[in-house]
């Protein structure tokens, strides 16, 4: 895929900010679809959604811990977005 295409799909899945509220609590530790859900005050289903969208990235990575699943960010996919939006967003780099 080339660069401006993972760039534009990065930057989609970015483009929801009850997304980008869930990297950043995800960055801070792993929890499951009810503490999202809680935390942000939306319901499970809406999170499910969300996460979803988040899992088909690569940007949360998900481990089942008894009867829940906790998610977290899968921190080399989060590498590879910063390159692309810094490569993406720097003046220099033409």
């Amino acid at each position: 895929m080339p660069e401006t295409d993972k760039a534009s799909r990065a930057f989609k899945v970015l483009s929801v900010d009850t997304r980008v509220r869930m990297i950043k609590l995800l960055k801070r530790r792993s929890l499951c679809v009810n503490a999202l859900a809680r935390t942000l005050n939306i319901t499970p289903a809406a999170v499910s959604q969300h996460l979803r969208v988040l899992r088909d990235a690569e940007i949360v990575t998900a481990e089942k811990r008894g009867y829940f699943v906790h998610y977290r960010v899968n921190e080399a996919t989060l590498a590879k977005w910063k390159k692309l939006a810094d490569n993406l967003l720097d003046p220099e780099k033409k």
